[in-house]
Parts: structure tokens; sequence; C-alpha cells
């Protein structure tokens, strides 16, 4: 079937949420003609849930991300009321950057980047369905039978397939914050050939500011020292004038109220038939599965500067409403509060990852791309990184250039869609730093060490970026280089320094690289044993340099798994393999493969189910086949 159309683009990107402003802001910036296509243009990089961006490992996402050229770490650093570094505790692994947002502020922003974006055209309307012609996109149509041609489509359409939102004994047809579904567009996709899935989230209620009882609470400051999410931001535009959080708890009362309606709760009334979340499970679901514990943490967030409205974290619930007023007022600090807005659950239609290459492009369709919450991931950074993958490879397609496939060992944002397109996801799926093997190289202080060379490759990080990237680089090659080669030796007048710092003495000469091993030598010590650098080093330098040096021995053992693996990844797997001509592999790995089809070795080595020996003997049976062509040959 021809299609005339009404207009034509590069590249379609369907829904404006986190995934969908960095999938057609990459792809405009890379060249490509764009158009943005939402339901509704308020909706636009808006936070139905919390009104924070970052955390653990999540907070790296969001380096990833802008160190790639992305939007979402520039837009919040210019939007936070709060920011705050957490795990300072613990190994720099875990480090990661948080920040409460002005959620309307936010939004607003990241909507003026994308209107003034040239190449990208914002338009509100809802897509129907996903034209194809030999397996392969040609464009969309919209409910107003707009037809437009592309290359390349990317569906980023969130909660608000099929979406349908639950409160207590009410059901209705809706997406997040009361925003339409899309209904019609969820059929096509089945239609269409593509195994979809059904997952539920939730989100808790709003509380009026001005009715809590602070004096009840633990405040939780931001952090004083600068810190930002962005490369490009700079340290005296750091916010001083932040807005603290509070901290208060669930009690046995709060648990006696949920207890005594759980036959209301649609979780466990047979309402809510989706899939929820096990890493942010509601309320109700919490008191039920640890029963052993007196009380859960609430963390009571603003949601802006210009609003009274406070977001109840840690009570996501979809208890009726007034069941939700009296666990509100169970609460310490709570009592009298005003309930603005009652929590909800949403269940929502997926696209099953496992049918995704790990450039996100459906291996159905050519041309047609998924990302974020339609992928069955949940939160704000997970969507936004593999919105920008997407967007990137659609772009790449469209120009018929090489794509861009993130290694595990090049970023969380790999880790993630490795894990999606390899393992799928049977719940919505979180990014946790205990999911990344590699992750003392996968930091947020190195983040642009290891991606604005791609992101410079593909065409989205601009000669501003580059310039100051390669500064920074140098700074800590020329620093590296000069610490590896001064010596401190043994002699009397450095011992005798070494000790009125409380430090041991030397016994041996050492370079001063080596002197910053231990422990309580960090670089400001060491340089006043060999003298500061040629040129004064931007802080963020100095942390890498210590980082890289304290822990070199971890590094280095890290990077030879990484080259091992790596070796494995560089072995394909031809797309036509017979999965039934390969004798003795365990009947479970035939079924995963077939179902999966990985593209690679490596890839194959990581489905759930596939054991070693299974790996083995497809390596024999690929050597034997390449043999084979090559007599023939």
């Amino acid at each position: 079937m021809s299609y005339e159309f009404d207009e034509n683009f590069d590249v379609i990107v369907v829904g404006a949420g986190h995934a969908g402003v960095e999938a057609s802001l990459a792809a405009a910036r890379m060249g490509c003609k764009v158009l943005l296509a939402t339901i509704n243009l308020e909706m636009l990089a808006f936070m139905p849930c919390n009104p924070s961006i970052g955390g653990s490992a999540k907070g790296i996402v969001v380096r990833e991300i802008d160190a790639l050229g992305g939007e979402m770490g520039k837009n919040i650093d210019k939007t936070y009321i709060q920011m705050k570094m957490l795990n300072t505790g613990k190994g720099p692994a875990v480090r990661a950057l948080r920040a409460q947002a002005d959620k309307a502020l936010y939004a607003m922003t990241m909507k003026h980047t994308v209107e003034r974006q040239e190449n990208l055209t914002l338009r509100q309307s809802m897509v129907d369905e996903i034209l194809v012609e030999d397996g392969k996109v040609v464009g969309v149509r919209t409910a107003t039978n707009q037809k437009y041609g592309a290359k390349a489509v990317v569906v980023t359409t969130g909660t608000a397939l099929r979406g349908e939102i639950i409160l207590g004994e009410l059901k209705y047809s809706s997406g997040p914050n009361n925003s339409l579904a899309s209904v019609t567009l969820a059929d096509n996709l089945k239609e269409l050939g593509l195994e979809i899935g059904r997952f539920k989230t939730g989100t808790p209620p709003r509380v009026k500011a001005s009715s809590i009882n602070y004096e009840e609470t633990e405040i939780q400051p931001g952090d004083e020292k600068p810190n930002h999410f962005s490369f490009l931001s700079k340290d005296e535009d750091y916010l001083q004038d932040q807005i603290p959080c509070w901290l208060t708890y669930t009690n046995q009362e709060s648990h006696d109220i949920i207890n005594n309606n759980l036959h209301r709760a649609p979780m466990f009334s047979g309402i809510v038939k989706g899939v929820g979340p096990r890493y942010c499970p509601s309320i109700e679901d919490k008191i039920v599965r640890f029963a052993d514990k007196n009380r859960h943490q609430l963390f009571l967030e603003p949601e802006g500067r210009e609003t009274e409205e406070v977001y109840v974290q840690g009570l996501s619930t979809s208890l009726p409403e007034d069941v939700q007023k009296e666990l509100i007022h169970s609460i310490k600090g709570l009592e009298k509060a005003e309930m603005m807005r009652t929590g909800y659950a949403i269940e929502y239609d997926i696209v099953l990852p496992h049918q995704l290459r790990a450039t996100l492009e459906t291996k159905l369709i050519s041309g047609l791309f998924t990302a974020g919450q339609t992928n069955g991931t949940s939160g704000y950074e997970e969507a936004a990184g593999q919105g920008l993958v997407a967007g990137i490879n659609a772009a790449l397609k469209v120009q018929g250039k090489p794509e861009l496939i993130l290694k595990r060992s090049d970023a969380y944002i790999g880790v993630m869609i490795d894990d999606l397109v390899t393992k799928g996801t049977l719940e919505p799926y979180r990014l946790l730093t205990s999911r990344a093997e590699y992750r003392l190289i996968l930091r947020h202080d190195n983040a642009d060490m290891r991606l604005t060379p791609i992101g410079r490759e593909v065409g989205l990080v601009d000669d501003e970026r580059w310039s100051i990237f390669e500064i920074k680089k140098n700074q800590f090659d020329s620093e590296l280089t000069r610490l590896s080669k001064e010596k401190l030796k043994p002699i009397k007048e450095t011992n005798e320094k070494i000790q009125a710092l409380g430090f041991k003495p030397l016994t041996d000469a050492m370079t001063a690289k080596e002197f910053m091993r231990r422990p309580e030598i960090d670089y400001a010590t060491a340089t006043q044993f060999v003298g500061p650098a040629a040129e004064d080093l931007d802080a963020k330098v100095i942390e890498l340099l210590e980082t890289e040096i304290k822990y070199e021995g971890y590094i280095n053992k890290a990077l030879d798994q990484v080259a091992k693996m790596k070796r494995m990844e560089e072995k394909k797997i031809p797309k036509n393999i017979d999965w039934d001509a390969i004798d003795s592999i365990a009947t479970e790995a035939r079924q995963k493969f077939k179902k999966i089809n990985p593209e690679t070795i490596g890839q194959a080595s990581r489905i759930s189910g596939v054991n070693p020996a299974d790996i083995s003997i497809l390596m024999v049976y690929l050597e034997g086949n390449n043999k084979a062509r090559r007599k023939v040959e």
C-alpha cells in the first residue's frame, strides 16, 4: 500500500515525556528534520510522579546523558530547588547526585528548549497508527487523519498506552495526571505483531505545605558544596537559597489503618491486573510484605517554589480517598495536613523489550524504535537515557551511518538497555548500582571521559563542549603523568614533614602517585612534597585524579574483564541462524535463543537460563560453519 503524506520528516517521535524530548532533540541536533507529536503540550517533560532527578545509579545516568550531549542535566541544573550528593560515606562507585526539581519550571524550561530547537517541529497531536510498508516504517497517521511521512519513528508513550487510573473502587481510562490515554495506538502496535505486556505503577498523595507541622519532622537540607549534573554548569551559579525536604515515618496506627482496609485496596481486591514495581512498592504492599517493620520512612518533598504542593515520598497508594485521608492524619507532622491530590495507581501497556535490538530498534519492523516506559522501565532518568539512544540511532539510520550501541562497560545506559533486550523484564525495570558489574569504571565523576568522545563522534557534542572537555582531559592526563614521575625519597627532611602531618614515614622511594595510594593521602597532601601542577586544576579534575589513583588496581582488574568480554561482543551471530540445527544445547537455552535472537555471543551469554555449556556449544557450531564457509570460498 502506498500512502500520500500531508508532510514529510526524517524522524517522528511519538510522545513528549522525558524519553521523547531527548530523542527529538538528539535527532534534530544531528541534522534531521524531526516532528515531536504529543497528546498535550502542557505535559511536555512533565513529572507525573516524584519531583526529583537523579539518585542512586540514576544520577550517574543523568551525567551520562549530559556527557553524550543530551538535555536533562542542563535542564535540572537550571530548575532545581535542592541538590544533594548521596552515599558520600561509601566508595566512589555508588556516589550519585540527586536534585529536587521545581516541577512546573522544569517542564516549562524544557518546553522552551524544544520550541527553540532548529529542525524540530513540536505539535499537539495524537498518533493512532504507525504506517508500515514491506516491514519498514514509512510514517504515522493521527487521530485527525493527518499522515506524516518519516524514515524512522520513535515511540515514547510512557504510561499513556491504554492507560487506566485506579483509585479505590474507581477505574477509568486515562494517561498520567488525568491526560488522555492512547488506546488506538496500543491496538495498532499489537496488530503490527509486537508482543505487548501490562504493567502498573503509582504515585502518592500531595499535601498542602502550610498545613504541615514541620516541628514534628526532621529537616533534610541540600549540600553547601557546589555540584551539578551538567559538565557545563559553573560552581559560581550554584544555588545557595535551597529548599529543604523533611523526614517523617509511618507508625503502628498507620499500619493498622492499611491492614483494616486491605479489602478495599485495588492491589489486593483484584482490580489491579498489571505488574507493579518491586523496588518502588505501594505503601499497602510494603505493609504486607514487610509486616515485621514497625515504621517506614516518608520524605516530604516540595514540588516547587511557587506551589504549596508537597509530595509524600514513600506513600504511593491506590487506597480509596477516605482511607488516604485517615492514613495521612495518622503520621507525625501530618495530623492536620490538607490533602491536595490523592495518590493513584496507573496500568498501561508496554512493548516487551526482548523484541528490541541494542539500538532500541524493533527486530520486527525496520525504522521503528521504542524508548522509556514503553519498554517496561520506570523513572524519568531511565526514560531519558533510552530516548537519547533511540533518537541518536534513528538519526544515524536515516543518515546511513553506523549505529551506536553502548556496551555494559561504557555506561549505565548500556547496562540498562542490555538488561532489557537480553533478559526482558517481568516488572517495571529500575536501574540499581548492583546491576552494573563494572560500576567502579561507571562513576559519576568520569562520565564525560567515558562518553563525550562518543557524543562528539555521532554529532551531538558541539565545539564549545568539546573545548571544555579537552581542557579537562589534558589537565588530567598531564597531572597524572607528572605524579607518576615525581618522586619522594626517604630522606630525613621529607620524613619529618610526613610525620609532622601524622603519617607513617617512607622506607623506600616512591612516586607521588604511589604515595597517593595511601588511604589517608589526598592530592593536596601529595603536592606539598612535589609542588603544585603547572596550572590551577579544577576541583573536578582533582576528584577524578584521586579516585583513579586510589582505586587503580581495582579499575585495572575491571578493565581486564571488559577486554575479555569485548572479544565475546565482537563475535556476531548470523541473523538467519537455525537454532534447531544446533545439537546438544539445553531445551531452555534453545527456547530463549529463539525468543530473543541474540546478536552476539556476549549477548547470548547474559540471557537468563543459558549456561556456559550452551555458549561453548554455540561457539563450536559457529566456528564449524565459518570453516565450512571459508572452504567454499
